[in-house]
């Protein structure tokens, strides 16, 4: 590494992260270079291993929970088909098969994704193309699960709900902001029960958050930093579009797997099976696969409303055919319900939030995770799905201890839903259900935008505009593909 970089991202650890990012910027370093080092540990700290304090125990204030080995609730009269059957369709499957359920059908573009499926439902009838089978089974099933590329979310999920079925549909819930209020509003209009896919909104680490905010523990909450690892470990971005075509093999429908994106050639393990995920066309990049984890602690919290402005602080470039390798994105809050305004901010691609002076030397942080900073108390949280929450330092953990539970524990993500389905729990009972997980998928999508714009947006949520860019409105929607657009 050469010398001025060096010096710059050690001196990440005494300035400010807005001087610093301006810093690497006007200094022509990419931050890609930046983010393979980390932006806020030295090399020293790195070199000498420093780990952080042992935990507490749990007469301490420890507040991770021992789970209990109990037997999984069965729903033997619950009908569900199955959308997506490899991947995390085939998660749905493994996880589902758990309680009983009873499936008459399900449906991948990709036969040899149909193993799992089989196995478990070998009486169920296959598909290609969910269109055909929501129009030949419906009356044969009573709700859906929908695990396939974020630009089939939304038809997928409207076609369900048009048909009066019960949905459960993987994050980010859609591809583009206007799907999120389209599906919000119709989960209301056609009265089904409804959960998107983030399975830590069942954990308990995201209450206890929730618990230390609304209990005034932290006093107020200034600032929510949310980072991830994503995504050079796990799928590419940063990438121009291949050129040439390869054959399409017999096991995939091509034309469906495309669906309502526009047409292009079939390239060989460059957009299936996975690795759509870094394309604009197909996925929503690292923040909209994972922010639908890691910020769902700061929405639940927080409860905000529309933000007022999302700006992309820095960020690698961007082709517009895929997302960058790397970026940091600043959100804006209004004041609403007695607290005031607040900023939440999002790194991903390696890059790290500044620690912050309550931690105590040589304790470090994870490659996901969290930082509620409050006026009182900051929270630090090392994972993606609220895992080791921690008020920090452990001195005052130990003083402020467990909040007051304010909230119902979860039977767990998917037990939610189905006592929704079976009709022992109210619609509304899943809580990770559309009214929720809608305005969340939107503002984490804004952020997109503004990557794809690379400036600061000031967004207008009544009305579902950018006030000072109208060229960015674009990507609020998009075209649909002929045969793929929902009326």
């Amino acid at each position: 590494m050469n010398d001025p970089l060096r010096e710059l991202i050690a001196n990440a650890q005494t300035t400010s992260r807005r001087s610093f990012m301006k810093t690497a910027l006007t200094t022509g370093f990419s931050l890609a270079a930046a983010s393979q080092f980390g932006c806020t540990q030295s090399a020293e700290r790195r070199k000498a291993g420093a780990q952080p304090p042992p935990p507490l125990t749990e007469t301490e204030g420890e507040t991770e929970e021992k789970a209990e080995e109990v037997a999984a609730p069965q729903f033997p009269d619950v009908r569900l088909a199955f959308i997506g059957t490899g991947g995390m369709g085939g998660t749905h499957i493994e996880e589902l098969t758990k309680h009983g359920v009873k499936c008459p059908c399900y449906c991948d573009v990709d036969t040899e994704r149909y193993k799992k499926a089989a196995e478990a439902f070998p009486d169920a009838k296959a598909y290609q193309d969910y269109r055909e089978m929501l129009d030949k089974e419906h009356k044969n099933f009573d709700a859906v699960m929908i695990g396939v590329p974020d630009h089939h979310h939304f038809p997928a999920t409207m076609i369900a709900m048009q048909l009066g079925k019960h949905v459960y549909t993987q994050k980010p819930l859609t591809h583009t902001v206007w799907e999120a209020r389209q599906l919000a509003a119709a989960a209301k209009r056609y009265k089904v029960a409804t959960q998107m896919g983030n399975q830590g909104h069942a954990n308990e680490g995201w209450r206890l958050i929730y618990e230390w905010i609304h209990s005034g523990a932290l006093g107020q909450v200034k600032e929510v930093h949310s980072w991830t690892d994503r995504p050079v470990k796990y799928w590419a971005q940063g990438m121009e579009r291949p050129e040439g075509e390869d054959e399409v093999p017999a096991n995939l429908n091509w034309d469906v797997w495309l669906g309502p994106a526009p047409e292009r050639p079939f390239k060989d393990k460059v957009y299936h099976p996975f690795v759509w995920r870094g394309w604009w066309d197909f996925g929503a990049g690292a923040l909209g696969d994972m922010a639908c984890h890691t910020m769902d602690g700061m929405f639940w919290a927080m409860e905000p409303t529309y933000p007022t402005a999302v700006e992309p602080v820095a960020m690698t470039p961007m082709n517009g055919e895929s997302f960058p390798n790397a970026a940091m994105v600043k959100w804006e809050f209004p004041a609403h319900q007695g607290r005031p305004a607040w900023t939440g901010y999002w790194y991903d691609g390696g890059l790290l939030p500044t620690l912050p002076p309550e931690l105590e030397l040589g304790r470090t942080i994870a490659p996901l995770g969290n930082l509620f900073i409050g006026t009182k108390a900051t929270i630090l949280v090392q994972g993606a799905y609220g895992d080791s929450v921690r008020i920090v330092p452990e001195s005052k953990m130990k003083a402020i201890g467990k909040p007051k539970p304010l909230l119902e524990r979860s039977p767990g993500h998917y037990v939610e839903w189905l006592l929704a389905v079976s009709g022992q729990k109210p619609l509304d009972y899943p809580k990770s259900r559309f009214a929720y997980a809608a305005p969340m998928t939107e503002s984490i999508l804004l952020g997109n935008i503004a990557l794809r714009m690379g400036r600061r947006l000031e967004w207008d949520g009544a009305n579902m505009r950018f006030k000072n860019v109208p060229d960015a409105d674009q990507y609020v929607t998009k075209e649909y593909r002929a045969g793929w657009k929902i009326v």
